[in-house]
C-alpha cells in the first residue's frame, strides 16, 4: 500500500491535519509508487507531495488523484495499456515532468486546475478526446510524439524553452500563442498536409520544420540560431519581418513544391545559407537587403536567375550550381569573388558558379559531378566525381557537413 512509501513524519499527521488537507507529504526515497486507485486515494490529505508520483501498469480504468495541489517532482504513467482516464480536481502544479508513455487506451485527461508543468512528455498515447486541461499557461519543455491526439490546444503558453512535435498523424493544424522560444522548435512527420502558423512568435533560438503544407511566421524578427526547412510541401515561404540570424544557418532543402522564397528584411545570416534540391524554385531574388553572410553560401537547383543586390560580405565560399543557364547571374556575382579570382574580395572564400549541370540537385558537395556543366566566373572546373552523391542520403550527409563547416568558418572569422 501507499503508506509504506511515506516518511515517518507523514505517518504522524493527526486526524485534524488530515481533515484540513493542508499537509506536506515528504516521500521517502523521493518516489511514491501507486499500484491501485486505493493507493492514490491515500494521498488525498496531502496538499503538497514533495517528490515524484509513479503510477504502475497495475492501475486500470479510471485513475483519480484528488487532494494534492502540488507535486514537486514528476508525475509518470508509463507502459500502461489499461488506463482509460486520468483526472484530478485539485492538481495545479507539477514541478518536474508530466510523463505519459505507451498509454494507448487513454480516452481522457481531466486536469482543470493544472497551470504549471516544468516538462511535458507524451509519447505513444491514445486519443484523449476529452482534454480537460484549460488553465495550463506555463510549460518549459514539450515533447509530443507518436500520439493519436487531434489537437494540442490545451498547451496555451506564450513562452517556452523547447517543443518537439513528431509523428502525430492526426494533428493537421497548429496555431499557438507562443511569442518566444528560447531553445529548439522541431516539427516533423505529423498529419498529412499539416498547416503551421505562429502568428505571435517574435524571437526564437532554433527552428527545424519538415513535412508541412503551409507555414507562417508573420511576426518573427530574430532567430538566434538556425532556421531549417527541409522536405516540406508548401509552394511558397516568406519571413516578412526577419532581420537576422545571429549565429546560425538558414537551410531550405528538398521542398519540391516551393516556387517562391522571400526574406524582404533580412540583412544578416550568422552562419551559412543553403538552398538545394527545391526543384520548382527557378529564381533566387527574395533577399533584397541581405548584406552579410558569416558562413558560406551554397545553392543547388534549377535556377535561371540568382541575385543578391546588397551583398557586401560572405566570409565563407560562394558555390552555385544550376541545371539551367545562369551565365548572366554568374557574371554579375563573380565581381564579388576573392581578389585571387579577379573580384573585389567581398566573397572571402572561393567562388564557383556553374550552369547546365544536370546533377545539380543531387550534389551538394561542391563537385561538378560528370563535369558536363559549364563554369561561369573564374572558379576552377573540378571534374572529380568520386565523392558525388546520389540521392537524399547523400544530401543529408553533405548538408550536415556544410552547416558544420559554415559554423566553424563563422567562429574563426568573427
Amino acid at each position: 500500500m501507499l503508506v509504506k512509501y511515506l516518511a515517518p513524519a507523514v505517518l504522524a499527521i493527526g486526524a485534524a491535519s488530515a481533515q484540513s488537507a493542508t499537509s506536506t507529504c515528504t516521500v521517502s526515497g523521493g518516489t511514491t509508487t501507486v499500484n491501485s486507485q486505493a493507493d492514490a486515494t491515500g494521498l488525498a490529505n496531502c496538499k503538497t507531495v514533495k517528490g515524484s508520483v509513479v503510477v504502475t501498469k497495475d492501475v486500470a480504468g479510471d485513475f483519480q488523484l484528488t487532494g494534492p495541489q502540488i507535486i514537486t517532482g514528476d508525475l509518470k504513467i508509463e507502459n500502461n495499456p489499461n488506463i482509460n482516464n486520468i483526472g484530478s480536481e485539485t492538481l495545479e502544479q507539477i514541478g518536474g515532468e508530466f510523463k505519459l508513455v505507451k498509454t494507448t487506451q487513454l480516452n481522457s485527461i481531466n486536469l482543470p486546475k493544472l497551470t504549471s508543468v516544468s516538462k511535458l512528455t507524451w509519447q505513444s498515447i491514445g486519443n484523449p478526446a476529452d482534454m480537460g486541461i484549460t488553465q495550463l499557461n506555463k510549460v518549459d519543455e514539450v515533447t509530443i510524439s507518436d500520439s493519436h491526439l487531434r489537437n494540442i490546444d490545451a498547451i496555451n503558453v506564450t513562452s517556452i524553452k523547447s517543443m518537439n512535435l513528431d509523428n502525430n498523424q492526426f494533428i493537421t493544424k497548429y496555431e499557438p500563442a507562443i511569442k518566444q522560444i528560447t531553445g529548439d522548435l522541431n516539427i516533423h512527420a505529423n498529419g498529412l498536409d499539416m498547416e503551421v502558423n505562429f502568428p505571435n512568435l517574435i524571437w526564437a533560438m532554433n527552428l527545424a520544420v519538415s513535412d508541412v503544407s503551409k507555414i507562417s511566421f508573420p511576426s518573427l524578427e530574430v532567430v538566434n540560431g538556425s532556421a531549417r526547412f527541409d522536405d516540406n510541401k508548401f509552394d511558397s515561404f516568406s519571413f516578412p519581418n526577419l532581420t537576422q540570424t545571429k549565429t546560425g544557418d538558414i537551410s531550405f532543402v528538398g521542398n519540391e513544391n516551393m516556387q517562391n522564397l522571400t526574406f524582404p528584411k533580412l540583412t544578416q545570416i550568422g552562419g551559412g545559407l543553403l538552398i538545394a534540391n527545391n526543384t520548382a524554385l527557378e529564381e533566387i531574388s527574395g533577399f533584397p537587403l541581405l548584406e552579410t553572410v558569416v558562413g558560406a553560401i551554397k545553392l543547388r537547383g534549377n535556377f535561371t536567375e540568382v541575385k543578391f543586390p546588397k551583398l557586401q560580405s560572405v566570409r565563407g565560399a560562394f558555390d552555385l550550381s544550376s541545371t539551367n543557364d545562369v551565365t548572366d547571374s554568374c557574371k554579375a556575382l563573380e565581381k564579388m569573388a576573392p581578389s585571387k579570382q579577379g573580384g573585389n574580395g567581398k566573397i572571402e572564400g572561393t567562388f564557383d558558379c556553374e550552369s547546365n549541370n544536370k546533377e545539380a540537385n543531387q550534389d551538394t558537395s561542391g563537385k561538378t559531378g560528370s563535369g558536363e556543366g559549364t563554369k561561369g566566373g573564374n572558379g576552377s572546373d573540378n571534374k572529380d566525381s568520386s565523392n558525388k552523391d546520389s540521392g537524399a542520403a547523400g544530401l543529408s550527409v553533405n548538408i550536415g557537413l556544410f552547416l558544420a563547416a559554415a559554423g566553424v568558418v563563422a567562429q574563426l572569422l568573427l
